[in-house]
């Protein structure tokens, strides 16, 4: 099975599905790193001062990296929420902080029930088999033996891993680990779904069987976040799209617009032109997206 998705367009959109209360509240979230840099002239006021120092000393100077930048939003019951953004611009680390295993430097996450990270709840161990992995991941989820014989076959077909499920988790592609955890997680039907970058490592088969399986889970009320460099991917299979960058949130609308939005941008960031991709960027900060 290959890593790439092929032929998105040939998915359906999501189907529209009548929205609940508020499931996820993200109030005015920041959170700030230290990180070591050998750049003293990045640094400002007494920190360049200090940062050179430590350079001269043969250490390394502290500098301070903003992954997220006031963050605010609202989710309701119902919505698949796509975030795009380049690397570094705060999508995993705003998963964790909802996921609550990431602390806020400032502001708050409300929500309705836990929200399961995927590759946390699912923990999978390189020296047992993909199918051992499953019964213990299924097992770790509170389901009974009687429970997880049902539903194992399900897990597996959609992972969609074939032969390789009978392989030492340790052999298997990160993509195919990324699916397991995928098809575990959501066997579950958790209220709050959180995925970083896993359904970017499928061909089409897989991405038809998790986009259903997404589709039933928003059916039952559930909300799902899910991070992807793929703009197509999000365009596809999300009811709406967040676009951040340096921490900071650019645009939060209706994913197809927000996601092509991105997708311009970052085709002209491939191509060298600076300047257009600041004009697009500007643009899309002062949009308001609405339902467009």
């Amino acid at each position: 099975m290959g890593d790439d998705v092929e032929d998105l367009d040939a998915l359906p959109p999501p189907k529209p599905v009548a929205l609940g209360r508020p499931s996820v509240v993200v109030e005015d979230v920041s959170v700030t790193y230290r990180a070591e840099t050998s750049n003293a002239d990045e640094l400002t006021g007494w920190r360049r001062w200090a940062g050179q120092l430590r350079l001269s000393m043969g250490l390394s100077a502290i500098t301070k990296v903003e992954a997220l930048k006031g963050v605010s939003f609202t989710v309701r019951e119902g919505e698949h929420v796509g975030i795009v953004g380049a690397n570094g611009s705060g999508k995993s680390t705003l998963l964790r902080v909802i996921a609550g295993v990431e602390p806020a430097a400032s502001g708050r996450v409300l929500a309705v029930a836990t929200p399961m990270l995927l590759g946390v709840n699912a923990a999978l161990l390189n020296a047992m088999s993909g199918r051992r992995n499953v019964r213990l991941g299924l097992l770790a989820l509170g389901f009974q033996p009687a429970e997880i014989r049902e539903r194992m076959a399900a897990v597996i077909n959609l992972a969609g891993v074939g032969a390789a499920v009978d392989r030492p988790m340790g052999t298997l592609s990160s993509g195919q680990g990324a699916r397991l955890r995928f098809a575990i997680a959501a066997a579950a039907e958790p209220d709050i779904l959180l995925i970083d970058e896993a359904l970017g490592t499928g061909d089409a088969a897989f991405a038809a069987r998790s986009k259903r399986t997404m589709d039933e889970l928003r059916s039952k009320a559930g909300t799902i976040f899910l991070v992807s460099h793929a703009a197509q991917t999000i365009e596809k299979m999300c009811t709406r799209a967040i676009w951040l960058h340096e921490g900071e949130l650019i645009a939060d609308g209706p994913a197809s617009p927000v996601a092509r939005a991105y997708r311009w941008w970052a085709h002209n960031i491939a191509q060298d032109e600076q300047e257009a991709a600041d004009v697009l960027l500007a643009q899309a900060k002062r949009r308001k997206w609405g339902d467009s």
